[in-house]
Order: C-alpha cells, then structure tokens, then sequence
C-alpha cells in the first residue's frame, strides 16, 4: 500500500509540472499574441512610437477596443 501511495505522489508530481509547463506556454503564446496585434496596429496605423507614451497607448487600446465591440454588436443583429 505504502509503494501505491508513493507512487501515486510521483505521478501527481510529474502532472503538477506538466501542468505547470502547459501554464507557461499558453502565457508565452498570448504574450506573443499581443505583441504581434500591437506591432501590426502600429505598423498599419502608421504610428510613430515616439509619440506613443502611456496615456496615448491607453487612449488609443480604448479607442480600438471600442471600435472592436461596437463591431460585434453589429453583427449580432
């Protein structure tokens, strides 16, 4: 009973650290996702990234994210 039990642990461990693994690349690919959007809105908008502070980064996120949801509504109907 005792090796069952031990070797139950180990396997727990060996899926907690795939698991663990799973995490991290699902973060790196949304992490290059939203890199990839946000050089080509850049790119495509003609932007230069000497004027693009906080402020001015936010207000156009906004902008487009409300552009994007006001689309969706849109073609819900």
């Amino acid at each position: 009973m005792i090796g069952g039990i031990v070797m139950s642990q180990s396997n727990l461990v060996k899926q907690e650290a795939k698991l663990k693994d799973l995490n991290q690349k699902i973060k790196d690919e949304k992490n290059k996702i939203e890199q990839r959007l946000g050089k080509q809105i850049i790119s495509q908008a003609n932007l230069d990234y000497a004027n693009l502070s906080n402020d001015n980064i936010k207000s156009l996120s906004k902008k487009v994210s409300e552009f994007l949801k006001g689309n969706q509504a849109h073609n819900q109907l």
